[in-house]
């Protein structure tokens, strides 16, 4: 498939008389995709049930006869006043039980059934209309589902919904809820917690000290699926009038829902990558690494997100937005390096994009991203971005197109492990996703591909080496499955540390049966104690005691027993640091006879089919094996 490129645009922001302008500069700077409607409730349905779309109609002809293709955003993520006004309890309530107020936008409870019949009428009005539109070429449900912490509600009628929902879970005999069964599951007894019927149950917040675990993540559960569910019934919607392609755009390290399961019901899983934004407040970068990559994005974020969300998407993704000057909302909104916005552009590409769009068209004089740069300015003048653009643009005509390749290493991602280590981290910082995004890198500055894998997954036959690193609940299936497949396997730290419910299973973790294993005891260490590994590394963070006369693969500099193999797994009791990994992950390479390529610093290497594309994210030339690489420049070989 062919890759192109396209930015998002808000036409009702700018007189009609600029429309016309706008789609011919966007041709001519080789442009193919714009995204429009996602935020424009108030334009389309002023007043409940008066209906304007000839401003809409207008704007997708102009843009669809210049040449463009129309993604076209439903626009539930920012309800007008009216219908706030209509319901004031769809407002969503943050933990502290504070209002979450209109005046900006995903203020809405995904628990409000009257709030989701109100979108249902907008977006079958728009399906209706648009759904045979020739110059609708995709759609886009909703926007950034849970950005801001939106997915979680603490309102009463996300409560009611709870207890409801926790009836199916705990269904009866009779086909009712069984409260006995829910006290047993969640370990009631303790702390005199037992509930005698299902009305008894609050939101697990504002407890006095934590809530019960096991109550957190069934709320964790539930918020998730009300996410599913809403996201589903716009698209079963749209389904009715087109069968035009359907895609929503999730954001960088946000994991309060399942992502897989959304997107079961779509065709493409896109995401909004904002390289320089993300370093400070998500990435968990070192201060080093803030400094070394301020103008370019720590080198292995983005590549972590283009490959989940290829996952996620069943192979179909793109960048929805794509960050091509400072943004308005970080700690700190630098410039990029020149160079960074063809090289994010490129790796996109590398890692399996069909689309990268550019977020903004225009920069808004106006309003809260009034700081946030487009690929114009305010004055209508060329931002620097629109150089590398026009540059992708060139290259693309001249290029070959990209062939998708499988990876011969696999990672699994488990949204529901990253809720159970938030809610029982045991230690301050330590995440499923930094885990696991710590791997990751390592598995980076080796040279390697990684594919990613939802946890439903159970042939891994395509697979030299698969990664189930911190899945805390492991069916009994997967952990057969993962036993037995021919691929080397690295499980732990805290893999098959819980049941479903939260509770340690006994026989101890991780209860596997070609294993002589068993955890006996978890600490966590401070951020400055590093326990050193025999012959180089070390562990940091969280470190098990693990009992059992497997063969030692690792062991401190003391003998104690850090990670151990039996046939073709690795059980992994400590989360190393960087030279750790590193180790670990040779040694498992090479027992799957998987290649590597140590990489110089700041620079990573992407293989796709024969290509191999490499990437300096650093503001020096960097000389490689391949040759010498400018700054934030890329080679395709």
């Amino acid at each position: 498939m062919q890759r192109s490129l396209g930015t998002c645009y808000y036409p009702e922001h700018w007189d009609e008389d600029l429309w016309h302008q706008d789609a011919r500069q966007m041709v001519e700077a080789g442009l193919s995709w714009v995204r429009i409607g996602e935020f424009a409730w108030k334009r389309m349905e002023p007043d409940e049930g008066k209906f304007e779309f000839e401003w809409l109609d207008k704007a997708i002809d102009i843009l669809g006869q210049a040449g463009l293709k129309v993604v076209l955003g439903t626009p539930t993520a920012t309800p007008p006043k009216w219908v706030v006004d209509k319901y004031p309890d769809m407002l969503a309530r943050d933990e502290n039980g504070s209002l979450r107020k209109f005046g900006s936008r995903r203020h809405y409870c995904f628990s409000h059934m009257g709030y989701l019949e109100q979108c249902r009428d907008i977006v079958t009005r728009l399906a209706k209309r648009y759904g045979n539109n020739p110059y609708v070429a995709a759609w886009q449900t909703d926007n950034e589902y849970g950005c801001h912490n939106t997915s979680i509600s603490y309102s009463a009628v996300a409560r009611d919904g709870f207890c409801a929902w926790l009836r199916t879970v705990f269904r009866g005999k009779n086909n009712d809820g069984d409260i006995a069964a829910l006290n047993r599951a969640w370990g009631n007894v303790f702390w005199s917690m037992e509930y005698d019927s299902f009305e008894d149950i609050d939101l697990p917040n504002l407890t006095v000290t934590e809530a019960n675990p096991a109550h957190v993540l069934a709320f964790r559960r539930y918020s998730s699926k009300k996410v599913v569910e809403f996201n589903r019934a716009q698209v079963d919607i749209i389904r009715q009038y087109c069968d035009t392609p359907i895609a929503h755009n999730y954001m960088g390290r946000i994991t309060d829902f399942d992502h897989f399961e959304v997107g079961k019901d779509l065709d493409i899983a896109s995401w909004d990558s904002y390289p320089l934004g993300f370093l400070e407040d998500r990435v968990g970068a070192s201060k080093q690494e803030q400094i070394d990559f301020s103008l370019q994005g720590h080198p292995d974020f983005q590549a972590f997100h283009h490959d989940l969300y290829r996952a996620v998407g069943k192979g179909r993704w793109w960048v929805m937005e794509q960050q091509p000057g400072p943004v308005n909302w970080a700690p700190y909104n630098p410039a990029p390096l020149p160079g960074m916005v063809r090289l994010w552009t490129w790796e996109a590409f590398a890692h399996g994009a069909e689309v990268v769009c550019y977020f903004r068209w225009r920069q808004a004089p106006f309003a809260q991203e009034q700081m946030h740069a487009g690929l114009l300015r305010p004055d209508n003048a060329p931002a620097p971005a629109m150089t590398e653009v026009q540059q992708v643009t060139s290259e693309l005509s001249d290029a070959s197109d990209i062939i998708k390749a499988k990876a011969r290493i696999a990672l699994i991602f488990d949204y529901n492990s990253d809720a159970m280590w938030s809610i029982q981290p045991q230690g301050q910082s330590l995440s499923y996703f930094g885990l696991n995004f710590d791997i990751y890198c390592a598995l980076r500055r080796l040279g390697l591909s990684i594919d990613f894998l939802s946890p439903d997954t159970r042939d891994f036959a395509e697979y030299g080496l698969v990664i189930a690193a911190g899945m805390m609940h492991m069916p009994d299936d997967l952990k057969a499955a993962l036993a037995h497949c021919s691929a080397q396997v690295l499980l732990g730290p805290r893999s098959a540390a819980r049941d479903a419910h939260m509770a340690i299973p006994v026989p101890l973790p991780p209860d596997l049966k070609d294993f002589d294993i068993a955890v006996a005891q978890v600490q966590t260490l401070r951020p400055e104690i590093l326990i050193p590994l025999a012959g180089g590394g070390a562990v940091k963070g969280y470190f098990e005691l693990i009992e059992g006369d497997d063969e030692d693969v690792l062991t401190t500099a003391k003998g104690v027993s850090v990670a151990k193999i039996a046939h073709n797994m690795i059980y992994l009791a400590g989360w190393l640091d960087d030279a750790g990994f590193e180790r670990l992950l040779k040694i498992m390479c090479e027992k799957a006879k998987i290649g590597i390529v140590q990489m110089p610093y700041g620079v990573r290497r992407r293989r796709a089919g024969d290509e191999e594309f490499w990437f300096n994210y650093t503001a020096d030339a960097v000389d490689t094996s391949v040759g010498t690489i400018a700054p934030a420049d890329v080679l395709r070989l």
